[in-house]
């Protein structure tokens, strides 16, 4: 399956480290002008310097997405210097852990404002954009599986990301007329994001954690990408509307078994 984006434009959140630098890396390779946006220039520049060091074409938008008028802004930069808006993916976030008794009004208003009310802004501005276009488009957003089945110490995070998914689902019906499709990505832990390492404290909590992954290993930035490639490409031409799981398997119930090999009965 070879994917292209030779002429397209992908605008990703979050773009200065993690998945969303390795996702804007990867439709630089692949053939698409991309900026990356974030809320500081200084952490931003060099992967813009990275990606055109490796041959592809890329730039950084200072904004912060909670602040409506800064994302119209950049959505309007965006395709005044790059010529149009093709992709959007929506993965800046926020999240820490806490128990729900302790979280402070402002720790759930940080939270929501970057994950829910930041996806809505960049959404509704590029989806304009996109239906006055009239070249459709894609939309990715970046959930987490605990938006459908909770999770202790990420209330905030958890109500959040549940309203990403009923966004997506939402914007998927509405636009799908004009030829806009809207998924989403829900990871499992993933190595080398710093998000990952925050999980456990020390290495036998690690284990733990790893145990309950079916697969036992954390998931790769890439595996996260190359699914943004084909959510963002025509061989997913027919899906909308849809959230892909990669977890590893750590969001299925694997029941008795899985118990009984824990407690070393097998």
């Amino acid at each position: 399956m070879n994917i292209q984006f030779n002429g397209k434009v992908a605008l990703v959140t979050g773009g200065s480290s993690g998945m969303g630098k390795d996702m804007a890396t990867m439709f630089a390779h692949q053939g698409a002008k991309v900026m990356i946006c974030g809320r500081s220039l200084d952490r931003l520049q060099p992967v813009v310097d990275e990606i055109k060091a490796a041959g592809g074409e890329a730039y950084a938008y200072e904004c912060d997405i909670r602040e409506p008028e800064s994302v119209n802004e950049m959505i309007e930069e965006t395709i005044n210097k790059l010529g149009s808006l093709d992709i959007l993916v929506n993965n800046a976030a926020g999240n820490f852990v806490v128990k729900s008794e302790d979280l402070t009004v402002n720790g759930w208003r940080a939270v929501e404002n970057i994950v829910l009310n930041g996806t809505w802004y960049c959404s509704q501005a590029a989806g304009k954009k996109m239906i006055e276009a009239g070249n459709g488009g894609n939309i990715i957003n970046i959930v987490a599986t605990y938006a459908w089945t909770g999770s202790p110490g990420v209330v905030h995070s958890a109500s959040a990301k549940a309203g990403v998914v009923a966004m997506t689902k939402t914007l998927a019906s509405e636009w799908g007329k004009h030829g806009i499709r809207v998924n989403g990505i829900a990871p499992g832990p993933i190595e080398d994001t710093g998000g990952a390492d925050r999980l456990w404290p020390n290495e036998e909590v690690k284990q733990q954690i790893l145990r309950g992954i079916a697969l036992r290993r954390l998931g790769k930035k890439e595996e996260i990408s190359n699914i943004a490639m084909f959510l963002a490409s025509d061989f997913s031409g027919y899906i909308t509307g849809d959230i892909i799981t990669a977890d590893g398997g750590a969001s299925l119930n694997k029941g008795f078994l899985d118990q009984w090999e824990q407690a070393g009965l097998e």
